[in-house]
């Protein structure tokens, strides 16, 4: 686990600058910056709206009565995205763009993530009647 915190504080920045050096070198200092500022506000435009997308339909889920727990990691997802995106440097706005897509994050949210329904979540007809709340109690005088 050390390692791996190690490789992501000491050597994403380390190839985020070579990329921004390489890619400097070849169109020039301000349209490096340039464009580095722009993946941000595009990212930025993006990660808000489809973040608005998965919010809509995690409370419409709620209001059903059901759990959102794709969802909610579908907006986890995008959250790290947004990070990506804001962070400057070339191989973090290309994860982050790549984290928008929703096609992948379904994959990646299938493919490591595993919801198992258990007896904590509400039936799907919780919503339609009265709510009963089950539990013992005793007196103590």
């Amino acid at each position: 686990m050390l390692l791996i915190f190690l490789l992501l504080f000491i050597g994403l920045p380390l190839i985020e600058i070579y990329f921004l050096i390489e890619v400097g070198s070849q169109i020039g200092a301000m349209s490096t910056i340039g464009l580095s500022i722009l993946t941000a506000v595009i990212g930025t435009w993006l990660v808000r709206h489809q973040g608005f997308s998965v919010l809509l339909r995690v409370r419409d889920m709620m209001d059903r009565g059901e759990v959102p727990a794709i969802e909610m990691m579908d907006g986890a997802l995008i959250l790290v995205a947004g990070l990506f995106l804001l962070l400057p440097g070339f191989l973090t706005d290309t994860l982050g763009f790549v984290l928008l897509i929703p096609p992948l994050r379904r994959l990646l949210i299938g493919r490591y993530i595993r919801v198992v329904p258990g007896a904590d979540y509400p039936p799907p007809d919780a919503g339609r009647g009265p709510r009963v709340i089950e539990g013992d109690y005793h007196r103590e005088d």
